[in-house]
This record gives structure tokens, C-alpha cells and sequence, in this order.
């Protein structure tokens, strides 16, 4: 069953990770798909395999951090399909160290891409959902969106940030027949989490390899995500079985924030 044919869905962080996951699974359900990343080859190369499965994409370079950049991107894929259907925030870094530790840049670069990039994006698709009536954001949050950990001052801030982002934005297009959820996955096998293995692995004397193992250990399900089953509950979100459903922050954590 093809739930998003002929909807145009745009992804920022495309270009891997659970962007990339987003991008495969609406292609694989019929949408079109806008790329939309700062990492020109690896979005290519997405827009690309889209392509393959036999739909139309476009690979946008996207600043999610610069308005301009924003606007103009948006204005592509408008363009392109004169609509906007699925919105996905999935753009997003983590740069964690002790609190001490933190520098200004750190800092500001952490929540000018996690938060004010979601922020930017979605006050660019917003208005045209409400001129459609219809469409469907999903920010990706974090399950550090609600609980943290060492290391992760900037990081968690940002993405409670984008939890309470997303439920402003879901009171906005609620009279419009839109809606704004947010995803906040737990520990999933991305390159980004693998960095993050290195380093706070590293802190507490653990290899990279190591400290995902722990984290898998701390699960009730004992293994960490892949991309593509955070990619399935965006894809929930985003269709006709969710319309009733707005303004959540959804933990795909295997359990571990409850636990």
C-alpha cells in the first residue's frame, strides 16, 4: 500500500541517519521527496537512490540555521510541486561535554542547528499547510528531549526545545486540519551515535563500541534502533491513521526512559 502517492514530503538531514531512513520509507510508499542537507554529496547520492525506487526527488543544499538559505529551499520544492504534505525535522548535531567544559560556540552551534534550524524550517512550511488545510509535521526530538544524561547540557536543551516548538506549532495548525508531532528516538545506530560512542565512551574509559553495548543494556529490549524503525513512526504520523493526533512528543526508546 502506497499511503503518501503523489504527496511531496521534504526532509531536512537527509543525507544519512534517520533523514535518510525518512527519505527511503516515503519513497518506498509512493511520495516525492525533497532532500534537504548541508552535506552536497551524501544528499546526491539520496535524492538519487529516491530516484531508483522510481520517485521524484530534488537534493537542496539547506542551512537550517540561515533564513535565507531556509526560505530559498522551501521555495524550490514549491517550485518544483506547489505543495508541501509531510514536513520532517530530522537535521541535527550533538557536540557534548562536561557542563564546565561547554564553550559559547558549542553551545550556539548546538541550539542554532537542533532548535533554531527547526524553528526556521517549520515557520517556512507552516504557512502553507494552513493556505492547503492540510499536512503533517514531525520534528525529531530525542528521549534526551526528556530525561539527559552527562555531557549533554546543549544537546538536551535543544531537543526539550524542539518539544516544546513542535507543541506551539501544533495548537497554530490544529485549526487548519494540520498537524505537528514530535519524535524523540532513543539510542539509534546512526553515524551521529556512533560519534557520540567515541566520545563519551571515552570519558569513561569505554571504547565506542563499548559504550553502545551499555546503552543497549540499559534497554528493556536489550539492542539499540535502527534508522528505519524511527522512519516507520514518522511515517505513522505523517498519514491519514494519525489525523486526531497532534502535539505529542512519542518516545521510540525500546523502554529505556520509562525504565
Amino acid at each position: 500500500m502506497k499511503r503518501f502517492e503523489n504527496q511531496v514530503v521534504v526532509i531536512t538531514g537527509a543525507a544519512n541517519g534517520i533523514g535518510k531512513a525518512c527519505a527511503q520509507r516515503f519513497a518506498q510508499e509512493g511520495a516525492f521527496v525533497a532532500c534537504l542537507d548541508v552535506t552536497d554529496e551524501l544528499n546526491l547520492a539520496v535524492a538519487e537512490e529516491v530516484r531508483s525506487l522510481g520517485m521524484g526527488a530534488i537534493a537542496v543544499h539547506c542551512d537550517v540555521t540561515d533564513p535565507e538559505n531556509v526560505k530559498a529551499s522551501i521555495d524550490t520544492v514549491m517550485e518544483k510541486w506547489g505543495r508541501v504534505d509531510v514536513f520532517v525535522g530530522s537535521a541535527g548535531i550533538y557536540t557534548g561535554a562536561p557542563l564546565a567544559e561547554v564553550t559559547m560556540e558549542q553551545w550556539n552551534r548546538t541550539i542554532n542547528i537542533n532548535l533554531t534550524g527547526v524553528f526556521l524550517t517549520n515557520q517556512a512550511v507552516v504557512p502553507i499547510m494552513m493556505k492547503q488545510r492540510s499536512g503533517s509535521i514531525i520534528n525529531i526530538s530525542s528521549m534526551a528531549g526528556k530525561t539527559s544524561w552527562v555531557a549533554s547540557a546543549a544537546y538536551s536543551s535543544s531537543k526539550s526545545g524542539v518539544i516544546g516548538l513542535t507543541r506551539s506549532v501544533a495548537m497554530e495548525l490544529a485549526p487548519f486540519g494540520a498537524t505537528a508531532n514530535a519524535v524523540c528516538p532513543g539510542n539509534t545506530l546512526t553515524d551521529m551515535v556512533r560519534n557520540v560512542a567515541t566520545k563519551v565512551g571515552g570519558m569513561d574509559g569505554m571504547t565506542g563500541e563499548e559504550w553502545l553495548q551499555m546503552r543497549a543494556n540499559d534497554c528493556p529490549m536489550k539492542r539499540l534502533a535502527e534508522p528505519w524503525e524511527m522512519a516507520g513512526v514518522v511515517a505513522f504520523l505523517a498519514s491519514e491513521d494519525s489525523r486526531f493526533l497532534t502535539g505529542q512528543a512519542i518516545e521510540v526508546d525500546g523502554g529505556l526512559v520509562m525504565s
